[in-house]
């Protein structure tokens, strides 16, 4: 059977043969990248590698990959929301699972290891601001993944069921979706004094997570219910705003997913931390030490 060929309006790339948004070409990122949401961080990151042999950027989009200890890495920022993760995930899928030249997509399927660092709202006071939270369930309150074929399959029904039934979940929103992280990542990654759970990913940063400056919510006791639900197990542990959209597509097309933030707020005791770069850079050696160990 003939492949499909991709058509140049799907298939967008830069006249120098570039994906369209990250302006990467195949070969420049490695099997394992590092995701964050602010192009400061990526310097920061980088600045932990024995070496760099790249450095690209394009709007919100940089990416450096080098080594550390003998292995190759990229970490690449995503700038905020589910809209870029759909740009970034699906771009550094092209990269390593199409081919540019005769546009469509090769035989044998490489798998990357995406882990998202990031910040994010704690919503329980054992949470202290400086916390890191792993989040083996992402659940999406946006709408993205709606828009691809197989949600069902990707996502816990019961667990989506369970939220909404506790939310009183108004129906012209979009229906919640969770979906977890990959077992290989969380596995490698987590450390005791990490606190593992759900993370809910809103699709802002102000009335999707609770807050109100001059707009009323729709409900008033948003992040209350939030807090209190209790799904076996797990509970919510934070608010961010990539993670659903991160795990949804990754888990579609094959690669693994984890997302990995630390707690800059804490919604139930009002804390927040404007001086959190040393948390976040002990976070970014911490995981990167980890990932960087020898596969099991």
């Amino acid at each position: 059977m003939e492949k499909r060929k991709i058509e140049n309006s799907e298939l967008v790339l830069t006249g120098a043969g570039q994906v369209y948004h990250l302006h990467l070409k195949p070969g420049d990122i490695a099997d394992t990248v590092f995701l964050v949401g602010d192009p400061g961080r990526v310097k920061l990151m980088s600045s932990l590698f024995d070496s760099v042999e790249l450095r690209v950027e394009n709007r919100e989009f940089v990416t450096h990959t080098g080594t550390y200890r003998g292995k190759r890495v990229s970490v690449l920022s995503t700038g905020i929301g589910t809209d870029n993760i759909d740009i970034v995930v699906n771009e550094l899928d092209t990269l390593v699972n199409i081919d540019l030249e005769q546009r469509t997509v090769r035989e044998n399927l490489r798998s990357l290891n995406l882990i998202r660092l990031g910040t994010s709202g704690a919503l329980h006071a054992d949470i202290a601001p400086g916390s890191v939270i792993v989040a083996e369930v992402a659940g999406g309150l946006d709408n993205l993944m709606h828009f691809y074929a197989g949600l069902e399959q990707l996502a816990d029904v019961g667990l989506g069921a369970a939220f909404a039934t506790h939310m009183q979940w108004n129906p012209e929103n979009s229906r919640p979706y969770f979906i977890p992280a990959s077992g290989k990542l969380v596995n490698r990654i987590t450390r005791e004094a990490y606190f593992r759970g759900i993370t809910l990913s809103a699709p802002g940063f102000y009335a999707p997570q609770g807050r109100s400056l001059r707009m009323d919510i729709q409900d008033k006791q948003y992040v209350e219910k939030i807090s209190s639900f209790r799904y076996g197990s797990y509970r919510i542990n934070n608010f961010e705003m990539e993670g659903s959209a991160l795990y949804g597509l990754a888990t579609r097309l094959g690669h693994e997913a984890l997302t990995v933030c630390i707690a800059l707020a804490n919604r139930s005791t009002g804390e927040f931390i404007t001086d959190y770069q040393v948390y976040v850079k002990q976070l970014l050696s911490e995981v990167l030490d980890s990932a960087s160990g020898d596969d099991e």
